[in-house]
């Protein structure tokens, strides 16, 4: 299936499980309405995320599911025919995980376990240790979650195995540290939109990235959910708003007139990279 609509949501989550499944199957609705056979939905879609990322209270951390909870397995059977990315708090047993699910009516589809955790993280989270892509009815897709996509290896590890869409489920605040009088001004909101754009363009796949909106605790979400394509240009955004960013392309072709000239990934030169720092 080569040229699809794809939707990435900006929308608010919060402890809520009811509330949030109620949200999701709204959005779902509203991605099938569009066409969409892709939706990519926000890190913490079940659950939300944590209200304090500099110091998170360990009694008051998002509820943690189970890899088969039945709330996943009933956001799979809203997907129906669409495929469906959403993130959730995964129960490990002695850990839990930031983790993300892709999911259709067949099913489980593929899961990825945020690898890179901010320094608040810690405290809350386990880190994963993979980046794996995985068939699904709409091509081979890969997932990152939040901080994953700050470091160019994360979206090359799943360029490499044949992502050609790469989902990037995200619960990005605003600067903690610096704040700005208006979102447009702010730092991470920049960067967000930075690491989007580069982590395809840089790998010449089609990128689909969800975040929240709204705010929890003492963190505001900045949405700025969109749809990139291999050239690194944005093709669909909802920018601060909750809503969906739906764009249609043909990815394979799209993807193909990226490398016609220049294929990033086959001219690699990895003898002369420095793997490990000394």
């Amino acid at each position: 299936m080569s040229t699809i609509r794809i939707a990435a949501a900006a929308a608010h989550f919060g402890r809520d499980l009811e509330f949030d499944l109620a949200r999701i199957a709204k959005l779902i609705d509203d991605a099938r309405a569009s066409g969409a056979g892709l939706l990519v939905l926000p890190d913490a879609a079940l659950g939300g995320y944590l209200a304090d990322l500099r110091h998170p209270d360990p009694e008051a951390l998002p509820p943690a599911l189970k890899p088969d909870d039945p709330l996943i397995l009933r956001v799979a059977r809203l997907a129906a025919e669409m495929v469906v990315c959403l993130g959730y708090c995964e129960d490990a047993g002695d850990e839990r995980y930031n983790a993300a699910v892709c999911v259709s009516g067949d099913g489980i589809l593929g899961r990825h376990r945020k690898v890179h955790l901010p320094a608040g993280e810690v405290a809350a989270y386990s880190p994963g240790d993979r980046f794996d892509a995985f068939d699904t009815p709409v091509g081979r897709v890969g997932m990152l979650i939040d901080y994953d996509k700050t470091f160019p290896e994360s979206a090359r590890s799943l360029a490499l195995d044949g992502t050609e869409v790469l989902a990037c489920l995200s619960a990005w605040p605003t600067s903690i540290t610096n704040r700005a009088p208006r979102m447009a001004q702010d730092r991470q909101a920049r960067l967000f939109d930075l690491y989007d754009q580069a982590r395809a363009a840089e790998n010449q796949i089609v990128l689909a990235s969800s975040n929240q909106t709204g705010a929890m605790g003492g963190m505001r979400f900045l949405g700025q959910a969109k749809v990139v394509g291999p050239g690194g240009d944005i093709l669909a955004r909802t920018w601060s708003k909750a809503g969906l960013a739906v764009a249609e392309i043909d990815v394979a072709a799209e993807t193909d007139r990226a490398r016609r000239v220049l294929r990033h990934l086959d001219e690699r030169r990895p003898a002369a990279y420095r793997e490990t720092s000394s």
